[in-house]
Order: C-alpha cells, then structure tokens, then sequence
C-alpha cells in the first residue's frame, strides 16, 4: 500500500481527501501545520506528499525545501495561488507538481498516479555498480558520492540529476531533456531549476566545471572523455 502524506489545514478539504484516498487504496497520514508535516516526513516513509502552499506556521515553500535537503520524494503543491511566478516558485523549490484549487479530484489521482510510476521507472533504471569519473566515485544503491575519497554530501534530487548526466555522458542535453527525465515534467516549464541545481552539483564536485560542460544554447554535457 502507497503512502500518502498530506499536509493541509483546511478541515474540509483534509475529510475529503482523506475519504477519496483512501478509496483507491493509499494510506494516508495528515498533519495541519508544516512543523508536524516535517515530524511526519522524518518519521515515516512516505512515497509521496501533498502540501498546501498556505500553512499556519511554516511557509509550504520552505517546507518543499526542507523536504528536498534530504529527499526526492514526489511532491505536488495544492493551493490556490495560480498565477505565473507562484507556479514557477513552487517548482523551483523542489515540487514535481502544482495544482491550483479547486481540482477535480479524478485528475489529483491521475497525477499521483503518474508521478509514482515515473519515480518506480527511474529507480528501476539505476545502475547497481560503482561509477567511476576522475576523482568522484558514486555509489548508487547506497545513494553515496565521493571525491578524493571524501563523502560529499549531495541531495536526492542532485543525485538523480548527476547519474542521468553520467548515463548520457558524451551527449548534449537539453534544459527541457533534464526536466523531463529527472524532474518529470512532461511539459515545458519557465524556470531556471536545472541551472541552479547544475550549479549546486559543480560547486559540490567540479567547481572549476572540468566534467560537466555547458554548451550555450542547446544544454548540459558531462564529458565522455573524463579519465
């Protein structure tokens, strides 16, 4: 059974999520404010989270962020909050989703749905042994990274984003390429995520950007001929 964490202080909207979730099968756990959202998300294994932008103490924003420190779980932001710069906000801070209240609930499960199926088919995709470039060694089953034999600390999601450039070494790609694949955004979004997440990646590994190029215009490349 998939776990569900719902952090969201609207009483109604919590009954009747609550109800409707589990209907298709998914276990939830609820928390009111974004401090008992992030006691929950410690304390359990969720396989995704549902978070309003609007909490009473912690701003869902932070929360994302907070979220996205330690893990890539799939989350979808719930608020009523449309406009442009609120939706690219929420993106930007780590969520995989946003869906603007009211919804129709048949379209909040087919998102989920979807975002929990990519995040199986992605893992499902990793490579099992170590990899090796220059100085950095990964380890992927146990999520580690090191250079110079040092462990350096990366996020889930900067992770992700690093063995996907590993698995197409050699290869330009796309800022919408790397949306897709490690963010899974089937559509085109107006942010600047992935430079700000490649950045964090070569500050951490490849501060004189030796391994991972950026080829003006077109994208990202971690080069093939690293020894």
């Amino acid at each position: 059974m998939q776990k569900i964490l719902l952090v969201e202080d609207e009483t109604g909207l919590v009954e009747f999520l609550r109800i409707e979730l589990e209907l298709q099968g998914y276990h939830l756990y609820v928390a009111t404010t974004g401090a008992a959202g992030l006691r929950i998300f410690e304390e359990h294994s969720v396989d995704l989270i549902l978070l309003d932008r609007m909490l009473p103490d912690i701003n869902g924003l932070e929360v994302c962020r907070k979220i996205r420190e330690k893990s890539d779980v799939p989350v979808i932001f719930l608020t009523a909050r449309g406009a442009v710069e609120d939706r690219v906000q929420g993106l930007d801070s780590g969520a995989d989703d946003y869906l603007i209240k009211p919804f129709a609930i048949e379209e909040l499960i087919a998102r989920i749905r979807a975002l929990t199926r990519r995040k199986e088919k992605f893992l499902a995709s990793e490579p099992t042994g170590n990899i090796q470039f220059a100085d950095v060694v990964i380890d992927p089953l146990r999520r580690k990274v090191y250079k110079d034999g040092q462990l350096v600390e990366l996020t889930a999601r900067e992770l992700d984003l690093l063995l996907f450039l590993w698995e197409r070494r050699g290869a330009v790609i796309s800022r919408s390429e790397l949306l897709k694949q490690v963010w899974g955004f089937e559509t085109p979004v107006d942010t600047n995520v992935v430079d700000v997440y490649i950045g964090y990646v070569r500050q951490k590994l490849d501060p004189d950007k030796l391994y991972i190029r950026t080829v003006r215009g077109l994208g990202y490349m971690l080069r093939s001929d690293t020894p």
